[in-house]
């Protein structure tokens, strides 16, 4: 199953649409607007701004159904768990089509609840296609999520990393930075053993 990166710059999250399925709706509806009469579906991996901030209005624009761990969902009209005000800004302010939970499936990807960045963090997974969709909780360089906002764990996030190291992931797309192809596992990896350093 291919995955088109839409690339969030330097403040917003990666965007990837995947099938029927949008992942993550912080960059600007017109990023979006090639995709709009495919997508059905729009998966938030958490409730942070970045990730959310134009969720309404593209939801409006593909007439698609919104996504998000049950957890997470006050986050959409809450300020201070959106953190929509670092951004200068107010949340999206919709309430959620669709309420996630482990082990659910939409648009062929199986929702694995990965908490630490958010208590409502997911990662999205395709196990016949070895892809791994991981918002803020791993990255590509290496990297995780911060867990120092509210609802932030670092233990919880460490749980989460230790799951996803035992999944067989080639194409690993985070939220933020360069997603790969290839090789996600190691990267994952790297992740867990940073993590386990006492690193953070």
């Amino acid at each position: 199953m291919p995955v088109q990166w839409i690339p969030g710059g330097a403040l917003y999250a990666n965007s990837y649409v995947i099938g029927t399925v949008l992942v993550d709706a912080g960059v600007l509806p017109m990023a979006i607007e090639p995709y709009k009469d495919k997508v059905t579906n729009i998966i938030l991996t958490h409730c942070h701004f970045d990730h959310t901030a134009h969720v309404k209005e593209i939801a409006h624009m593909c007439r698609a159904k919104v996504a998000i761990h049950k957890t997470d969902a006050a986050g959409l009209t809450d300020d201070a768990k959106s953190l929509s005000m670092h951004f200068g800004s107010r949340s999206p302010g919709i309430v959620p089509d669709i309420l996630l939970n482990e082990g659910d499936s939409i648009g062929g990807l199986r929702v694995l609840h990965t908490p630490g960045h958010t208590p409502g963090s997911i990662c999205l997974f395709s196990e016949p296609d070895q892809i791994l969709i991981s918002g803020d909780t791993v990255f590509t360089d290496g990297g995780f999520g911060r867990y120092d906002f509210p609802g932030g764990s670092r233990v919880e996030l460490a749980r989460s990393i230790d799951r996803l190291s035992l999944l067989d992931v080639e194409g690993l797309y985070p939220g933020h930075g360069v997603p790969v192809e290839s090789g996600g596992s190691g990267h994952i990896a790297s992740a867990r053993q940073l993590l386990k350093s006492g690193y953070g």
